[in-house]
């Protein structure tokens, strides 16, 4: 392929303008949710939060703390595909830190950060570390698309959940369940055909030589095309690894719309547990998918929106209620993040900041 705009200023120059973008993103987001909740009452939101269920708060505490070394297993599980066998405790404390570096640092400098922790204390190769990081992510869009999709199948058959199968024929309710059906899909869609083409026999170096030979300015997005294919392809050619690595996924995604379940919960006990089983998987299924347009730190303003817009939508509760449980379960979550990476940061001896650059380098350096 030829090497124009792939050498190192110019990877370096696109990390710092995704870091300004980054921030700008972040505020335009907030401007963004200043308006669009302009007429919310902030006092009312509050007071919702104030009137939460302690005990339901603390369960729900408990079980996204839950999730954390299944998430550290998981990972296990695809970096031993790849040939690089690691124990759950260390990975588990490696994905804390980089899930940390992403919420505090711009950029989502996690994915340099969990690379360098790596080859830093066990001597994964960087390439490797990136390549799981990637196969990873695709595993996580799909268990997300795959819960929201249930959901919103379950609504579109007729499921008998009281009022809210009312509420859903309304015009508001069918919107919403046509957006979320549609942003399901479509990643759905698109997990499924990556995994496919990487099990085929199908190789894109040929296909990816031809458009770069026709059009030069694509060889960045085009190489990072074939390398993201490759790096997917390590799992999707093993059958056991594609159930085991994808069954952890669901789980770890179940019980993290099971906390957004138990927030709701908190903060409103009128709601049957079929309301909250189907709002609750389609409000945490569409907030994450947004969280994947880097427009916002950590995601921080897209999940509330999209949190918010969801069970709106699809319940009686009133917006204040709706934006009072994104706010609490999105912070709820982000907390237990941070207090891990506080206890990643003191037992790995990593500084966040110094892993990025030290991973970011790596990373444009290939």
């Amino acid at each position: 392929m030829h090497r124009a705009g792939t050498g190192l200023a110019g990877r370096l120059r696109a990390a710092a303008t995704r870091r300004r973008l980054a921030i700008l993103g972040t505020v335009a987001v907030f401007a963004g949710l200043v308006v669009a909740f302009r007429d919310v009452d902030v006092a009312s939101v509050i007071a919702a939060m104030a009137r939460a269920d302690s005990r339901l708060l603390a369960a729900a505490v408990g079980l996204y703390a839950l999730s954390w070394p299944l998430r550290g297993r998981r990972y296990g599980d695809v970096l031993a595909a790849t040939g690089h066998p690691l124990g759950t405790r260390f990975l588990t404390l490696a994905v804390f830190l980089s899930q940390t570096a992403n919420l505090v640092l711009p950029a989502r400098a996690g994915d340099g950060v969990r690379a360098y922790v790596l080859q830093a204390r066990r001597q994964v190769p960087y390439p490797a570390g990136f390549a799981s990081l990637a196969v990873e992510r695709v595993f996580d869009l799909a268990a997300i698309a795959v819960l929201g999709g249930l959901a919103t199948l379950w609504l579109a058959v007729g499921g008998d959940v009281g009022p809210l199968t009312l509420l859903a024929e309304a015009e508001r309710g069918r919107t919403a369940l046509l957006a979320a059906g549609g942003v399901t899909a479509v990643t759905l869609a698109v997990g499924v055909s990556t995994v496919a083409a990487a099990r085929s026999r199908f190789r894109p170096g040929a296909v990816a030589t031809a458009v770069v030979d026709r059009f030069p300015r694509l060889d960045p997005l085009v190489a990072a095309v074939v390398s993201f294919a490759s790096d997917v392809a390590v799992v999707a050619r093993n059958p056991r690894a594609m159930v085991v690595v994808g069954a952890e996924s669901l789980v770890v995604w179940a019980l993290d719309v099971a906390t957004a379940i138990l927030v709701l919960a908190a903060l409103d006990g009128s709601l049957a547990v079929g309301h909250l089983l189907v709002v609750g998987t389609l409000a945490v299924s569409v907030g994450n998918l947004a969280k994947v347009l880097p427009l916002s730190q950590g995601g921080i303003g897209l999940y509330e929106a999209a949190f918010t817009a969801l069970v709106v939508a699809l319940t009686p509760l009133g917006a204040s209620t709706a934006l009072a449980a994104a706010v609490v379960d999105h912070a709820l979550k982000n907390a237990v993040t941070l207090v891990g990476g506080a206890v990643a940061i003191a037992r790995l001896g990593v500084s966040p900041t110094e892993a990025a650059e030290q991973g970011t380098a790596a990373e444009t350096a290939q």
